[in-house]
């Protein structure tokens, strides 16, 4: 990371972070995304199992991961502000912080699941292959949430394209673990959509690895010395990193959750019903990716700015980024709308659920729009450690916007499975306006707060 003087170095540079950053969420959402189509080759009761046991993990996952991604902000204003040595502190604490929060996950995961499952009206089938999916997927937690401390500081320091080559090593150890355990593959047992949380799993322990490997050898994370010594645990930094994260986290939580909701409330319908909003909803989350790369990629330079006491340069950044993320909506929108029976023949053979995915993907569209707004806008907020406001202002647009319009328009009117779509679409749309208002009050203080000193 470097000062940059005009809006031309300004783009050299957030791109030069930005482009590696996407590669990277690609990647690790490949191995959901393989999960998902490879399943869903096998029948459709595999992809209704799996599209049930992700949309209970990921929420999970997303929000308690979005606590250790406070790692970012903290790390990059340190960085910034020339602080090195507080740098190494921060990091070995946000790896314990993870251990605990997978040993939690993994405790609480065991004990409701049953509970949460036999809830739900699913056919029996679905319902065990949703069960042994997650079971499977556990085994995974701990290097998935310690990858993702290490990943923040490396990002951190701008090195984003060393997180993307670790990504890109992943996913053909996932195809391969996907294809021996999906399918049966070379004499491996034939576990269907259960293998695919075997390997998702096993993947998980690898980029865990290749990236501790990294952190020890590679300049200049080397010089940082993170796993040099055994640090004792230090309270003080846990409650930094959760005063952060926590908010961040919650955000996060609310905002996948309802997503994850919907799908939930989604087992009153058929198997079709299940299937097809899954394939298209995991269609949308995979074109998300531009604008949450665009949002991580704000984190740091806005972060980095911010603590070199450059508040002008961060609003540019956060402009820039934000135009970045409207541009390509509006090429994602188009992708969706020409190509929506290729993309939904990616995900099924089944012929009802092939022509009811595309219906849905028209929602879809939708949610590019909103998406291109808040997600660059939350970025920067992280960037600049504002993140309380963001956090309520996503329970409101979801949960108090979005969940109870969708609800009402999914069971009292023609709209059906539909309904909920329109109901998400007014709570992203929500969340855009009233973190956009955010911003603004946020650029002008930090203007303010700069002048006075």
């Amino acid at each position: 990371m470097k000062k940059t003087n005009t809006l031309k170095e300004k783009l050299k540079q957030f791109s030069f972070i930005l482009i590696p950053i996407f590669i990277t969420q690609l990647g690790l959402f490949s191995v959901s995304f393989l999960d998902i189509t490879m399943s869903g080759n096998v029948s459709k009761h595999d992809l209704a199992g799996v599209a049930i046991g992700s949309n209970l993990w990921i929420p999970i996952y997303t929000g308690l991961s979005g606590i250790l991604l406070s790692i970012t902000p903290i790390v990059a204003q340190l960085a910034g502000a020339q602080k090195r040595n507080q740098v190494t502190s921060s990091v070995f604490q946000g790896l314990y912080l993870s251990a605990a929060i997978a040993i939690v996950i993994v405790i609480v995961g065991y004990l409701s699941l049953n509970p949460i499952l036999n809830n739900l009206n699913l056919e029996s089938e679905v319902e065990r292959i949703a069960r042994q999916y997650l079971f499977a997927l556990s085994f995974g937690v701990f290097p998935l949430f310690f990858y993702t401390v290490l990943r923040c500081f490396i990002d951190a320091l701008g090195f984003t394209r060393v997180t993307m080559i670790i990504t890109l090593m992943s996913l053909p150890i996932n195809f391969v673990l996907n294809y021996l355990f999906i399918f049966g593959g070379f004499g491996f047992p034939r576990l269907g959509a259960v293998g695919a949380g075997v390997a998702s799993a096993i993947t998980y322990w690898c980029i865990a690895a290749i990236a501790v490997y990294i952190v020890i050898k590679k300049v200049p994370f080397q010089s940082f010395q993170i796993f040099s010594k055994l640090f004792k645990v230090d309270l003080s930094k846990w409650k930094e990193i959760l005063l952060v994260g926590l908010p961040i986290g919650l955000a996060i939580f609310f905002e996948t959750s309802i997503f994850a909701a919907v799908t939930l409330l989604m087992s009153n319908f058929d198997t079709v019903t299940i299937a097809s909003h899954q394939a298209a909803i995991n269609f949308a989350s995979f074109l998300y990716m531009l604008p949450l790369s665009i949002s991580m990629g704000l984190t740091i330079v806005v972060g980095y700015e911010i603590g070199a006491k450059r508040p002008r340069d961060a609003k540019e950044y956060s402009y820039l980024g934000i135009a970045c993320g409207i541009i390509l909506a509006v090429i994602s929108a188009g992708i969706i709308y020409f190509l929506r029976p290729q993309i939904a023949s990616l995900y099924t053979g089944d012929r009802e659920v092939f022509i009811m995915t595309q219906a849905f993907l028209i929602y879809a569209i939708f949610f590019q729009l909103s998406d291109a707004i808040a997600a660059p806008i939350q970025g920067a907020l992280r960037g600049y450690k504002d993140v309380n406001v963001a956090f309520i202002m996503a329970l409101v647009s979801y949960w108090v916007i979005g969940l109870p319009i969708g609800y009402f328009l999914g069971t009292y009117t023609e709209l059906a499975a539909y309904g909920y779509w329109v109901g998400l679409i007014a709570g992203l749309a929500a969340g855009a306006i009233g973190l956009s208002a955010r911003l603004l009050t946020i650029q002008k203080r930090a203007a303010l707060l700069l002048e006075s000193k």
